[in-house]
């Protein structure tokens, strides 16, 4: 092979190979649950308790790994796009979770929970700084639950106290370097009242 062509072939080669490096990493941040599978049913235990729900408001152990390069935070989201507002429903927002954490304890959601140094909750559409439990209308077919975790490039967000989901989110893409998500699935028969 003349040698001009044997450069072009390792030149591509190498291309190919970075290409892939790059992909795998990519790929390799993931989310899991100890609480629950991929496409699996929410468990009752975190049911909403309240608006004519009366589940157990607890919120689900999460654990993540594979971060990108460069990750100095994390945020953790967890959003019905399915619920009846027009704009979704957002159930948990935490904020400023050290690069060092990989994982919330079972519960971590309320809002008493002991959270990493510097962490802290953001106002839900339930309005209070704490996870806020699945709760979609009865009868509706079941809503999706996509809990995220998201790396970010900044070790904090500066975030007002009385923050919104919305302003949240809006600072969390802002300064994301990639995510990874979880999605489960909660539904209620009919005849209990229509709440998100």
């Amino acid at each position: 092979m003349p040698q001009p062509a044997l450069r072009h072939l390792r030149y591509l080669t190498a291309i190919a190979i970075l290409g892939a490096a790059l992909a795998a990493q990519a790929q390799a941040f993931t989310l899991s649950s100890p609480d629950m599978a991929e496409g699996s049913t929410l468990p009752r235990r975190f049911e909403y308790n309240g608006f004519g729900c009366a589940g157990d408001n607890q919120s689900p152990a999460l654990r993540w790994s594979g971060a990108p390069a460069g990750t100095q935070s994390y945020a953790v989201t967890a959003y019905d796009p399915d619920a009846p507002t027009g704009s979704g429903w957002w159930h948990w927002v935490v904020v400023n979770l050290p690069a060092s954490v990989t994982e919330l304890r079972p519960d971590a959601g309320a809002a008493d929970a002991q959270l990493p140094a510097g962490a802290r909750h953001v106002r839900t559409d339930y309005g209070v700084a704490a996870w806020g439990g699945a709760c979609p209308p009865e009868g509706d077919a079941p809503h999706r639950y996509i809990f995220t975790v998201h790396a970010l490039k900044v070790p904090r967000l500066d975030l007002p106290a009385d923050a919104t989901a919305a302003l949240a989110g809006f600072m969390i893409h802002a300064n994301s370097l990639g995510k990874a998500t979880l999605t489960a699935r909660y539904g209620r028969p009919a005849g209990k009242g229509k709440q998100p």
